[in-house]
């Protein structure tokens, strides 16, 4: 090998040029990537929770829902609910809790006769919702136990005994009416020629009761119906109320009696 050439004094020596280093007196080229960047991207933060658990016990999967309840109490009402998000086991505890107390204590008010069922129903849908779940699991503290089913709790049968109030005094109120009718409670007396009465009320609001001709309780004397439009009633006579006639359209006459 032949020998180095000599450098000139002063000269320095220089690192090769790479292929993003400038050339001299030219501008420097741009790096395909900003070195100060970092080569790995960061995740982005979530804004919220998939799922942030049973409001009551911290457990998952859970479902957002409200269950509802009322209170009948006579002449005003109370409208209960509990909203938030429940796992399987604490939703239907509390659907069945306050279902529960719905069904013996919302029909004690006149207006709760119709709340009260269609609270019921509404709790129809969470119910379904929870019902759809998976077994709850985590959590900070242990889930509800669910209980018995609805139905199957003495509280709850307790909605028997207004239903069954319900459903008889239907078919009795049928029966004592039929009963009136056939015994004539209530109703105006039917006035034949010839009977005697007295007034217990006055001439606008007549309350006419047929007694004996002879008693001393005799005030008027029925002489003649008026059938047609040509007949008359007597100077000093009395008209009876059209209810007092065997049709309801006939006036009758009504005479002192003494």
């Amino acid at each position: 090998m032949g020998p180095h050439p000599q450098r000139p004094a002063g000269a320095h020596s220089q690192a090769p040029v790479g292929p993003y280093d400038p050339q001299p007196g030219q501008p420097a080229a741009p790096y395909p990537y900003d070195r100060q960047q970092p080569l790995h991207p960061q995740p982005h933060p979530q804004p919220y929770a998939a799922d942030p658990g049973c409001r009551l016990c911290g457990a998952r999967p859970a479902v957002q829902a409200t269950v509802r309840g009322h209170q009948g109490l006579f002449l005003l009402m109370r409208f209960l609910s509990r909203s938030g998000t429940f796992c399987r086991s604490c939703g239907l505890a509390t659907y069945r809790e306050m279902s529960a107390k719905t069904l013996w204590q919302g029909w004690w008010s006149p207006l709760s006769v119709v709340v009260t069922p269609v609270t019921l129903l509404m709790n129809l849908g969470p119910r379904s919702r929870f019902r759809k779940l998976a077994a709850p699991v985590g959590g900070f503290g242990p889930s509800l136990d669910p209980g018995r089913s609805l139905l199957r709790r003495p509280v709850a049968l307790l909605f028997l005994v207004p239903m069954a109030l319900v459903v008889l005094a239907i078919p009795t109120l049928f029966v004592l009416g039929a009963f009136v009718e056939a015994a004539g409670i209530g109703q105006a007396p039917t006035l034949a020629v010839g009977d005697c009465v007295r007034n217990e009320g006055d001439w606008e609001d007549q309350d006419l009761e047929i007694v004996d001709c002879g008693s001393a309780d005799a005030e008027y004397k029925v002489t003649r119906r008026l059938d047609t439009s040509k007949d008359v009633c007597a100077d000093g006579e009395l008209l009876a109320d059209l209810t007092y006639s065997p049709d309801r359209m006939t006036i009758s006459c009504l005479a002192p009696a003494r």
